[in-house]
C-alpha cells in the first residue's frame, strides 16, 4: 500500500498537512458537503456534457453554413466542442488563485453561476441561418465560458468534500464529487431522450435541441444553497489560522508558487489524467456520432445505453474510490489505465455488431474500467499538493489532461476513421494514451518512493 499512497504525503507542510489527515467535519454535516459538492458537479457537468450530446446530433446542422460536407459540419461542431477543454486550465489558474487565497466555498460557488448562466444563455443563440457568421461565433465564445466555469469547479468541489473528510476516507469522499461526471451525464442524456422521442426530427432541430440547455438554471440555486448552507473546508480554515500560511509573502500568487515548486507533479498529473479523459469522451460522444452517422444504429438506442452504462459508473467510482482508501491510489489507477487500453481493441468491434446488448456491454464494460481510474482520481491529485497551493495545484492537472486528452478526442477519432475508413486506428490512439498514463502514473509514485527516503535517510 505504501506504493499506492506514497504521492499522498510528498513535500506537504507539517501543519496543513495535520490539518487535512487529522480534522474532519463528522456525520450528517460531513455527508452534507458531501451531496452537495456532488450535487453541483452533477448540474455542472451536466452543462458542459448536454453540449457535447448537442454537437454530436444537431449543431453541425443549425450553426453552420448549409453547403458544408456533412464530415466537415461535424469536425466543426467538434473544434467547438473542443474550445471548452482549451478554455478548462484558464478557469484552474483563475479560480485555482482565487480559492487558495480566499477559500473553496467563494471559488466553487462563482463557478458554478457562471457555468449556469453561460449555459443557459447557449439556449437562446440565434442559428446560423437567422445571423449568419456570428451564430458559430456566439457559440465558440459562450462554450468558452463554460470551459473557464468547468476548470475552476472541479477543484472546488473535490477540495470542499476531501478536505473536510475523516482520516484514511479520502478516496471514498472525494469519489462523490467524480459521480458528478457520469450523473451529468446521465441527466443531460436522458433529457436529450425525451426531447428527441417527444418531438420530430424538424422540431428538434428548429427549437426543442434548446429545452436542455435552459434548464441549466438550476445551477443557479444550487449556488444559492452553497452559500448560505455550506461552511469552508476544514483543512483550508485551519490552514488560513496558521502564520505561516497568512503571511502577506506566502499569499502572492498560489499558480506561481505551484508551478515553481510542482512542475513535475502537474505535468506528470495531467498525463496521468490523458486515458480516463479521452477515452470516456470517445465513448460518450464520439461513440453517439459513429453509432448515428456511420453505423446508422438509433440515436435513441445510443442515448440509452451511455445513460445506462453511465448508470453503472456511479457505484463503480464509489467502489474504487473507497478501495483506493485501503490499497493505495496508484495502484488502481495503474490497474485502471492497463485495463481501459485493452478494452479498447474490444469496444469498437463490438459497437460493429450492430447489436444493441453489444453496444451497452461495450459501454458498460468501458466505464467501469475508467471507475477504476477516476475513482480515486480526486484524493490522488489533492494529495499531491500542499493545502495552500492545492487548488491551483490539483487543478492545472486535472485540466492540462482534459486539454491534451478529451477536447481533442473527438476531433481524432473522426479523422482517423476518415483517413483508414476503419476503428482499428482508434482502438490503437486510445491505447497509446492509456500507455501515457500509466508511465506517468508509475513515475508520480517512483518520485514520492524516493522523496520520503530522502527524508527518511
Amino acid at each position: 500500500m505504501a506504493d499506492g499512497r506514497a504521492p499522498a504525503r510528498e513535500e506537504q507542510m507539517t501543519d496543513s498537512s495535520a490539518a487535512n489527515k487529522g480534522a474532519a467535519t463528522k456525520g450528517s454535516s460531513l455527508f452534507k458537503v458531501a451531496l452537495t459538492a456532488g450535487a453541483g458537479a452533477t448540474i455542472e457537468w451536466y452543462d458542459f456534457f448536454v453540449y457535447g450530446t448537442a454537437a454530436a446530433l444537431v449543431f453541425p446542422k443549425i450553426f453552420f453554413a448549409a453547403d458544408l460536407p456533412p464530415l466537415v459540419a461535424q469536425l466543426a461542431a467538434f473544434s467547438t466542442f473542443a474550445v471548452g477543454f482549451i478554455a478548462r486550465p484558464f478557469g484552474g489558474i483563475v479560480f485555482g488563485h482565487f480559492g487558495d487565497l480566499f477559500g473553496r466555498k467563494k471559488a466553487l460557488l462563482v463557478a458554478l453561476l457562471t457555468m449556469g448562466l453561460a449555459t443557459t444563455a447557449i439556449g437562446f443563440l440565434p442559428t446560423y441561418a437567422s445571423v449568419g457568421v456570428f451564430s458559430p461565433l456566439l457559440l465558440l465564445a459562450l462554450r468558452f465560458v463554460q470551459g473557464i466555469a468547468v476548470g475552476g469547479q472541479w477543484g472546488g468541489a473535490a477540495l470542499m468534500a476531501i478536505e473536510s473528510a475523516p482520516p484514511g476516507r479520502g478516496g471514498f469522499y472525494g469519489s462523490f464529487v467524480q459521480m458528478g461526471v457520469p450523473l451529468g451525464v446521465v441527466l443531460s442524456n436522458i433529457v436529450f431522450f425525451f426531447v428527441v422521442a417527444a418531438f420530430p426530427q424538424n422540431a428538434f432541430e428548429t427549437w426543442a435541441w434548446r429545452v436542455p440547455f435552459i434548464l441549466s438554471i438550476a445551477l443557479v440555486f444550487v449556488g444559492l444553497y452553497i452559500q448560505t448552507r455550506l461552511e469552508e473546508s476544514v483543512a483550508f480554515e485551519q490552514a488560513a489560522r496558521t502564520q505561516d500560511f497568512t503571511r502577506k509573502e506566502k499569499r502572492k500568487s498560489p499558480v506561481l508558487q505551484v508551478l515553481t515548486r510542482h512542475p513535475r507533479k502537474i505535468v506528470l498529473a495531467g498525463g496521468a489524467f490523458i486515458a480516463s479523459n479521452t477515452c470516456f469522451y470517445a465513448a460518450i460522444t464520439y461513440a453517439v456520432s459513429y453509432g448515428d452517422s456511420v453505423l446508422h444504429l438509433s440515436r435513441s438506442a445510443m442515448l440509452a445505453s451511455v445513460v445506462a452504462a453511465s448508470v453503472v459508473m456511479v457505484p463503480g467510482l464509489l467502489f474504487f474510490g473507497a478501495l483506493s482508501d485501503r490499497w493505495g491510489r496508484s495502484t488502481l489507477f495503474m490497474a485502471g489505465a492497463a485495463l481501459t487500453g485493452l478494452w479498447s481493441f474490444a469496444f469498437f468491434p463490438l459497437l460493429e455488431t450492430l447489436s444493441y446488448l453489444a453496444v451497452l456491454v461495450a459501454l458498460i464494460v468501458e466505464l467501469l474500467c475508467l471507475s477504476v481510474m477516476y475513482g480515486p482520481q480526486a484524493a490522488l491529485f489533492a494529495e499531491l499538493f500542499p493545502v495552500e497551493v492545492r487548488y491551483s495545484g490539483a487543478s492545472l492537472g486535472y485540466q492540462l489532461g482534459a486539454v491534451i486528452g478529451g477536447g481533442f478526442a473527438p476531433i481524432i477519432a473522426t479523422a482517423l476513421f476518415a483517413k483508414y475508413a476503419s476503428t482499428l486506428p482508434i482502438s490503437i490512439f486510445l491505447f497509446g494514451v492509456c500507455f501515457i498514463s500509466l508511465t506517468c502514473t508509475y513515475f508520480l509514485t517512483r518520485d514520492a518512493k524516493s522523496s520520503s527516503a530522502r527524508r527518511g535517510s
